[in-house]
């Protein structure tokens, strides 16, 4: 009879760990939702700025080449003629 109640209390005390460990998993998983919500608003929010220094970037470029065109047109059209060629003879291999 004292075998029996040992035994039942080991199985409320196994029961009890198994929902203990349940939990402390479950709270783990909130956790680690939390931090991957983080992670990804900190994600999106270096791609937004990475964006727009490329962006930026682009625009400063192509401000330059106009102005260089306006400055020099003949030197620009004898280069776009030399590139557009080397570009026509490796494209040929």
């Amino acid at each position: 009879m004292v075998e029996k109640k040992l035994e039942a209390v080991q199985k409320v005390s196994e029961s009890v760990s198994q929902v203990q460990a349940r939990a402390e998993v479950d709270v783990q998983i909130a956790e680690l939702r939390a931090e991957i919500a983080r992670l990804t608003e900190a994600v999106s929010a270096i791609g937004s700025g990475t964006k727009a220094v490329v962006q930026g970037e682009a625009e400063l470029m192509v401000e330059r080449v106009r102005e260089r065109v306006r400055e020099e047109p003949l030197s620009t059209l004898v280069t776009v003629a030399g590139v557009s060629f080397l570009f026509g003879l490796i494209s040929r291999r």
